[in-house]
């Protein structure tokens, strides 16, 4: 069967303001993971494309696809500034592919996992997996290829049956097994582009908040970590196939677990990698020895984010800021690059907590820093609770579309304040 897979992603901007095009690694894996000797797999990658649409038109009547797999990585920018809503790109490329062709449109990724049923209402496909579908979608295409009904089964498949949406229980799980097919990507373009070439370091978790509490995530139980030999070796591949030259760690929190983050880093020092490399730190649970092991292996810069404690409680937010204080101080006395953001307007913000804030931000020095206005609303989160008890929507499905909650305390004056104060400081950035 003919499987052609396309990344919609066309974002290429981190924090609103620096270059980053990231490589679309979930799909490569969905590539890595069917049957190349049963089905032939095309990729399209629309990131660096002048004419999307064209492109999809084009690639489907050449191709002539039998199934296609879309892959949706973001729901919007989470900028209140810039707001850019992803998925009507993702539903543009639907409606372009069925104006040319009746193949089977399956739609998957980070972005869906977070509302499924939502966001297959929205986009108009005929099914869609939610969760990590590697294995999943390769079983799906093999059925497909047969005829076989019985893939109604899968799990954290979304399809229409009678009129009604439905969503099996559970979310697709993958062991990552099968290596991701990067040969088929733009190798080349993305060495030179923004952030890095991704590695996955730990897999798992379609959807991890950012602003997700140390014990959110220690409940959370999604975390399965990668065999360092694997990740290591990923990454000498990788440099000698593809000339890349540096890479992102794909981990929202790589000092968690702290003694793994030190295992990796001695092992990419003992490998000779030779790469530089960005990630993401939680900003808890670290110490100097892993700074400076970090730096050793090659770390560039890394990114920290955090709620700050409970804007009607100063005390909470001082614990929260203390420990997010001591990682940013053994950052710089690591000579260790870091960006941290800052969200104001959170249920409760007054004027005294944003000066609070503003204050931590001037005792520390990141290499930037990310002032972000209001809290972009996800589904399952206490802000979404708020936002319904006062009103901001009336259920957690309106969350397919760009959403961000500002407490009333603050929202008449915020915006151009933050302005002035970010005008003053070159290293500040406003999103």
């Amino acid at each position: 069967m003919r499987v052609l897979l396309i990344a919609t992603n066309r974002h290429d901007r981190l924090q609103s303001r620096m270059n980053a095009q990231p490589m679309p690694i979930g799909l490569a894996y969905i590539a890595g993971h069917l049957d190349h000797d049963r089905h032939e797999v095309k990729v399209l990658d629309l990131m660096f494309s002048e004419d999307h649409l064209t492109d999809v038109e084009n690639a489907v009547k050449e191709f002539q696809p039998q199934m296609i797999g879309m892959s949706v990585r973001n729901l919007s920018n989470h900028s209140y500034m810039n707001t850019i809503w992803a998925l009507p790109i993702s539903k543009e490329v639907i409606d372009r592919i069925r104006s040319v062709s009746d193949a089977v449109i399956v739609c998957g990724g980070p972005a869906f996992s977070i509302l499924p049923k939502e966001c297959y209402e929205f986009l108009g496909a005929d099914l869609g997996l939610a969760g990590d579908a590697g294995e999943t979608f390769a079983a799906l295409a093999d059925s497909l290829e047969i005829g076989e009904p019985d893939y109604h089964s899968l799990p954290g498949l979304v399809y229409r049956k009678d009129g009604q949406v439905h969503q099996n229980e559970g979310y697709c799980v993958s062991a990552f097994a099968q290596s991701p097919r990067l040969e088929d990507l733009d190798m080349a373009r993305y060495n030179k582009a923004g952030f890095g070439i991704g590695i996955l370091s730990k897999l798992g978790g379609f959807y991890y908040p950012a602003n997700a509490s140390q014990a959110q995530i220690n409940e959370s139980g999604w975390r399965v970590i990668r065999p360092i030999d694997e990740v290591v070796a990923e990454v000498k591949d990788m440099k000698e196939r593809f000339g890349m030259k540096k890479v992102f760690f794909v981990d929202n929190g790589f000092n968690l677990p702290l003694e793994h983050a030190k295992s990796l880093c001695r092992a990419l020092i003992d490998s000779d990698a030779g790469v530089r490399w960005n990630t993401c730190l939680a900003p808890f649970n670290c110490d100097k020895e892993l700074i400076s092991l970090m730096k050793e292996a090659g770390c560039g810069l890394v990114m920290m984010t955090n709620r700050s404690g409970n804007p009607d409680d100063i005390a909470s937010m001082d614990e929260e800021n203390d420990a997010l204080l001591e990682v940013c101080r053994m950052c710089e006395e690591g000579d260790l690059h870091y960006n941290i953001g800052k969200i104001f307007g959170e249920p409760g913000e007054t004027r005294e907590t944003v000066e609070h804030k503003l204050d931590f931000l001037r005792s520390i020095n990141p290499a930037m820093a990310n002032l972000r206005v209001g809290v972009s609303v996800m589904p399952g989160t206490e802000v979404a609770l708020a936002a319904k008890r006062e009103g901001l929507i009336k259920d957690e499905n309106e969350l397919v579309k760009p959403t961000f909650y500002i407490a009333d305390g603050v929202k008449d004056w915020i915006v151009d304040y933050l302005k002035e104060q970010t005008d003053q400081n070159p290293r500040w950035n406003l999103s």
